[in-house]
């Protein structure tokens, strides 16, 4: 293959109409893995119900080729609603539609139901990368004309991928996560000592308490998740689901294919009481992140969930040499427990152009204020200041 050759682009309907082999190759490059791009956790979103046309998230994958090899990707849906996505455009929509236009449906270039950053534009290893970026940024707008969306919004995105769409007619947005970092320390202890004297001494209390009740704390990776404590982190992720949002997302069987496929990098957080389990939180491991996603409980003690999403997290973390730990969307509370906020990026695309003035202004206000707030509560946050010696 020479980089002269031509690129043709497509859109798919189904994951199974690409190979593992092809989509790992454009996922994975540059040596960094992130197991929410890779073949087998789209799989279990599509084969278990969770992401397909019946739930309003209609797959319709960009790929790019040249002679016949797959040589980007874009993982991306035709949706008729904006639920499972994290980056709020329900004010868009109503907008629009009081103005006589029709929001969706829309191109959403993203992971289903995961607020995580991570590569949106996959490009395998050993080609021209900017011409095949090229390739799948017009290739959206196209997709964009030939399913009649109304727009498309690439979530989540790389910063460098969000500068480069810019440059192709995207508009630009930004918002905020909090996120621990891995200074390089041996222990937890290590973590503790960087903190000012009242946090450190509020999470040693907070990590107590939370086992006060004869609480025991299972960490849970590969082979040790079995199926009873998937079961029951099911039902935890059911009866929290419910009451956040009313319709969980995720189904039963999304869980059993990725304990299948994806075991070894899955760390399930496991808490037991009197012999059964009582709240659990999933994680995904990463290259050098660890991904925290769903919490949930049957029996509500003190602390336990800093306990079992944040301070575990940071453990295994240390325990493992990741670099990061991206604690998921919202929550200022995690300021005091040592993540920090993060900026977050997503890409636009907006037919009408007089729906994109207005999204225009409204994003650039909104970008001042991310930044703004991320300076504020970076300042705020619990580490020692070099001055106050505590």
């Amino acid at each position: 293959m020479t980089d002269s050759c031509e690129i043709t682009l497509e859109a798919v309907s189904s994951i199974g109409q690409i190979t593992a082999d092809e989509w790992n190759a454009c996922a994975n490059s540059e040596g960094v893995y992130n197991p929410f791009v890779s073949y087998a956790f789209f799989t279990a979103l599509e084969a278990s119900g969770s992401a397909v046309a019946r739930t309003g998230w209609a797959p319709r994958h960009l790929v790019a080729r040249m002679d016949g090899q797959a040589v980007g990707i874009v993982p991306c849906y035709l949706k008729n609603h904006s639920q499972g996505e994290y980056v709020f455009d329900h004010g868009w929509a109503d907008a629009y539609a009081r103005a006589g236009g029709s929001y969706y449906p829309k191109l959403q270039a993203t992971v289903p139901f995961t607020p995580a950053t991570g590569p949106r534009l996959l490009v395998r290893d050993n080609v021209d990368a900017t011409r095949v970026r090229e390739s799948l940024a017009s290739g959206l707008i196209a997709l964009c004309g030939v399913t009649q969306a109304s727009s498309v919004h690439v979530t989540f995105a790389r910063e460098d991928e969000w500068t480069f769409l810019a440059g192709h007619g995207f508009l630009q947005r930004t918002d905020q996560q909090f996120h621990w970092r891995n200074e390089g320390y041996g222990t937890f202890e290590d973590f503790l000592a960087t903190l000012a004297s009242r946090h450190r001494k509020a999470i040693r209390r907070e990590r107590r308490d939370a086992l006060a009740n004869g609480i025991t704390i299972h960490p849970l990776t590969g082979d040790d998740i079995t199926p009873d404590a998937w079961d029951a982190f099911f039902e935890f992720y059911m009866e929290t689901g419910s009451r956040k949002w009313g319709r969980p997302y995720l189904t039963r069987a999304f869980y059993t294919q990725i304990g299948e496929t994806m075991a070894k990098d899955v760390l399930l957080v496991m808490a037991k009481r009197e012999g059964r389990w009582v709240a659990g939180a999933i994680n995904f491991i990463g290259s050098d992140t660890l991904f925290g996603r769903h919490w949930g409980a049957i029996e509500h003690h003190p602390f336990l969930h800093f306990e079992v999403c944040y301070y575990q997290a940071i453990d295994f973390a240390i325990q493992r040499g990741l670099k990061r730990v991206e604690a998921g969307a919202q929550g200022e509370h995690k300021i005091a427990r040592g993540y920090l906020p993060q900026t977050t990026y997503s890409a636009h695309y907006i037919a009408d152009p007089a729906l994109r003035r207005a999204i225009r202004d409204y994003l650039k206000q909104e970008r001042s204020y991310v930044q703004e707030s991320v300076r504020e509560l970076t300042e705020a946050g619990p580490f020692r200041k070099a001055d106050n010696g505590d």
